[in-house]
């Protein structure tokens, strides 16, 4: 069920013998082609139905907001989106849920803790806000099987080193639970934004299993510092060498030769539905570091799609 939002046409040559899928509708063949059961995104987005409207509206005025226009691929309803993921193999996925201000974050963690039991496919996710529920509400969350939260320093506008969200990180620190945290500057620079800022954290907390967000964006070579600096921290690659975000955060000409160290900690992400290209790009970004070192290759391919996201989610 691809419709409107499937890729046709995306010819992207072969990196030594190794090449992305060349549509959305040519995804699934290609997976299987990998050996791959299918694949394991980390990073997606389902909101309850008036908050995804207002993000949507926000991307409506991206030209206004970060001065490039965003229109949104899979601009469908729920039923049409989750069915979009199931044609292009996606087997198993964290639909992420973030809030902008205070009070939102615990019924945000309801919503998507429910959606996660109920949703072939999706797994029980939560978020977080300083504020003084923070502690109850996370604790609560992973009692109730939260298996991934996002943390979204930019939107929330809020400092990750805030001491209200002291007992907060180091119950998600014990849990092993991976926290997918936005805290680069892109697309916009924010008050509290930058890796350098996040790196106080997992000093303070050093067993956090940390996703950095789009690898960090645009910040790339702090994002390889901190990863090989602490084990737990992973990279995701949201929107991460596609020639949208190359425009504006362009990743370093050697990047597949500095993702070496931490080969084993980089994990498929995508933030579909919002993004303004082909699901299948985002695929042949990553098949094209694979074939850019040969070190990587396959191997690494098959990790990113399917076996690191899968282990970090819990779902085999």
């Amino acid at each position: 069920m691809l419709g409107s939002g499937g890729a046709r046409g995306l010819r992207l040559p072969a990196v030594n013998g190794i090449e992305g899928p060349p549509s959305d509708e040519g995804v699934p063949d290609w997976i299987a082609g990998l050996g791959l059961p299918g694949l394991v995104d980390l990073h997606t987005h389902f909101l309850p139905e008036r908050v995804l409207r207002k993000v949507w509206d926000y991307f409506d005025l991206a030209g206004t907001h970060y001065g490039i226009e965003w229109p949104i691929r899979y601009r469908f309803d729920e039923p049409t989106r989750l069915g979009v993921l199931e044609s292009l193999g996606v087997r198993a996925f964290a639909p992420l849920v973030y809030p902008h201000k205070p009070g939102m974050a615990e019924w945000l963690n309801r919503w998507a803790l429910e959606f996660g039991r109920t949703t072939v496919g999706a797994v029980p996710t939560a978020t977080m806000y300083p504020e003084p529920e923070a502690a109850d509400y996370v604790a609560a969350a992973l009692d109730a099987g939260a298996r991934c939260f996002k943390v979204h320093v930019q939107v929330g506008g809020f400092d990750p080193r805030d001491p209200l969200l002291e007992r907060p990180w180091q119950l998600l620190a014990a849990s092993g639970v991976p926290v997918v945290v936005h805290c680069g500057h892109g697309p916009l620079r924010g008050e509290f934004t930058g890796l350098d800022v996040f790196a106080e954290v997992l000093e303070r907390h050093p067993g956090l299993v940390t996703v950095l967000a789009h690898a960090g964006m645009p910040e790339y070579g702090r994002a390889l510092e901190l990863a090989r600096d602490h084990p737990g921290v992973y990279l995701d690659t949201t929107m991460v060498g596609v020639a949208f975000s190359e425009r504006f955060a362009p990743l370093p000409s050697d990047w597949a030769a500095r993702l070496l160290p931490v080969a084993d900690r980089v994990v498929l992400g995508s933030d579909f539905p919002n993004i303004p290209y082909p699901y299948a790009e985002q695929l042949a970004a990553v098949a094209g570091w694979a074939g850019s070192d040969e070190r990587l290759g396959i191997p690494f391919l098959r990790a990113v799609l399917h076996d690191t996201p899968a282990r970090l989610l819990g779902c085999g």
